[in-house]
């Protein structure tokens, strides 16, 4: 059968918590879950309060966890979002899954799709709220402020759709033999994309997810999302005793020798059915469609995806498919204070945009705006950005100068005017310091988990803050009543990474800022970030689409 998506029912905004209640600073009275005794009588107490004494931040959480963290607040009224935001993240395995995701919610939301052809430019206009996609791999989503005059700013908030992972090849079968070889197994070709930590896919149940391309009975090519959500491929580890004692203490990875996935055994065959070869291609070479690519897939690969689609096997002309964790994202600590999932970074940023935007229209953001408040998710940030839906793309300049014409702005003052007006948070995750590796981090500035967002700065520029950037962010931060932003750099002696901020600044003009929730195990198929950081990070972006041109404009030039 063909993927069905999850539609994200987020609470309606009259129930919503305030900026203060996802900074963490109102009363727990108002959010945490009380448990009840078995018996449904009075709530049970946390053992080392007394019954009569005082705070429902006390109260024992309805999981039977602590109810406090160590600096004595409250993880439950965190959970809600971020149990929305892993729902957010496990029904979207690869960048098509995350971009038909987020258009559902936007739709749900009243959004209306725009389309990219220019055919719709006439359509917008001051209230209204709006998305594209292009590649079905990247989308931007925007409302247009009640009170919009030609060369009023736009306000971006960028992130990435895409993870490091393991990706089929184009010609997708690696074993040739109808016994499966010496080991009797059926593997698949895969390539590396990005620069993950490989071992950690080694022994973990893998699922396939991407698009598929079908042929319809009138010839024409419809595409076709699938995610096969079971355990049906595996990287398995070498065993110890076939390890020497330094290939051990290494374990290097060949990732084209190491990192094919088994799909299946050939016992099929050598029992003199056909296994591992060729009903698929047979069955074209039959109707005399020998297509030069059929021959080059491996037949299990295509008739599990036929069978998940509902389609025949002929009908099949091509896909890009991607490997994936199928344990899903979980809470994790005694207190429920870390998320565990994988494609944290950068699905959690795209989660807190989109959240952020819905939430800024919902509560009637648009009727008192003069902006233009804009969420925009990128593909192939992960392999540089440089690419017709990367961040590297004309897709943001594009996008200002065609509103701002729909809309009337004409004229190559007003473009520049809008430039200039316009500011860019560029959230990717960021990294909290480790508790193992602590020397790995510069001293002064070791971001934690739970303790807020995180500034990126360089002063090589391989991150876009700047002075003026980094004073607006923190100045939102505080008049939102957040905890005070972070601060990361690299040590001198360690590479610094980079993400999409310079490059959408230095394409456009506009002034732009890294940041990011910080976590752990970055590029790992399994990472994790503090429960309370969805929290911060969606308040913080609810105060940039709220706030940004009064903070913008106290600062003097």
């Amino acid at each position: 059968m063909a993927t069905r998506l999850l539609r994200l029912h987020w609470p309606p905004s009259a129930m919503r918590p305030s900026l203060l209640h996802l900074a963490g600073l109102a009363s727990a009275s108002a959010w945490a879950p009380v448990a009840q005794s078995s018996a449904g009588g009075r709530p049970m107490m946390h053992p080392s309060v007394h019954p009569n004494g005082l705070t429902s931040a006390l109260r024992a959480s309805s999981t039977g966890m602590p109810p406090l963290d160590a600096d004595g607040a409250s993880t439950e009224e965190h959970l809600a979002l971020a149990r929305d935001a892993m729902n957010f993240i496990d029904a979207s395995p690869d960048p098509f899954h995350a971009v038909q995701t987020a258009s559902e919610a936007l739709e749900s939301a009243g959004f209306v799709e725009w389309r990219d052809d220019g055919g719709d430019d006439a359509a917008l206009s001051p209230g209204g709220k709006y998305y594209f996609t292009r590649n079905k791999s990247t989308l931007v989503a925007f409302s247009i402020g009640a009170n919009y005059q030609p060369g009023a700013g736009f306000k971006i908030i960028g992130s990435h759709t895409d993870s490091p992972n393991l990706k089929v090849k184009p010609y997708s079968k690696r074993t040739t033999a109808k016994d499966g070889g010496a080991s009797g197994a059926i593997q698949l070709a895969v390539e590396c994309y990005g620069g993950g930590l490989w071992h950690t896919w080694f022994d973990r149940d893998l699922g396939l997810s991407g698009r598929v391309f079908v042929r319809n009975d009138n010839g024409t090519i419809r595409q076709e999302l699938v995610k096969i959500d079971r355990a049906v491929l595996r990287v398995p580890n070498l065993a110890i005793h076939l390890q020497t004692a330094t290939e051990r203490e290494a374990f290097k990875v060949n990732k084209e020798d190491h990192l094919a996935p088994i799909i299946a055994t050939a016992v099929k065959a050598s029992l003199g059915g056909k296994g591992g070869d060729g009903t698929e291609k047979e069955k074209k070479e039959e109707k005399g469609e020998d297509d030069g690519w059929t021959k080059h897939q491996e037949p299990l690969l295509v008739q599990m995806l036929a069978a998940e689609l509902d389609v025949a096997e002929t009908d099949i002309v091509d896909f890009e498919l991607n490997l994936f964790d199928v344990q899903r994202a979980s809470l994790g600590g005694a207190r429920n204070e870390f998320v565990h999932s994988a494609r944290l970074d950068n699905l959690a940023s795209c989660f807190l945009s989109l959240r952020g935007l819905i939430d800024h229209v919902g509560e009637g953001g648009v009727e008192n705006d003069a902006d233009i408040s804009c969420i925009a998710m990128f593909d192939h940030e992960e392999v540089g950005s440089s690419s017709a839906t990367g961040a590297g793309s004309p897709i943001v300049a594009e996008a200002v100068k065609r509103i701002s014409h729909a809309l009337g702005a004409d004229g190559p003052s007003v473009y520049d005017r809008a430039i200039q007006n316009s500011f860019v948070l560029s959230v990717d995750q960021a990294h909290a310091i480790h508790p193992n590796y602590s020397a790995k981090h510069e001293k002064g500035h070791g971001p934690k988990m739970n303790g807020g967002m995180v500034i990126k700065r360089n002063s090589n520029q391989r991150y876009a803050t700047n002075g003026v950037t980094g004073l607006v962010v923190r100045e939102l931060a505080r008049r939102a009543g957040l905890p005070p932003i972070q601060e990361f750099v690299v040590r001198n002696d360690c590479a610094c990474g980079s993400t999409i901020g310079p490059i959408i600044s230095s394409a456009t003009g506009m002034r732009a800022i890294d940041m990011g929730c910080p976590q752990l195990s970055m590029h790992s198929i399994r990472e994790t970030m503090g429960t309370r950081d969805f929290s911060h990070g969606l308040a913080l972006f609810r105060a940039f689409f709220n706030d940004f041109s009064r903070v913008d404009g106290s600062i003097e030039e």
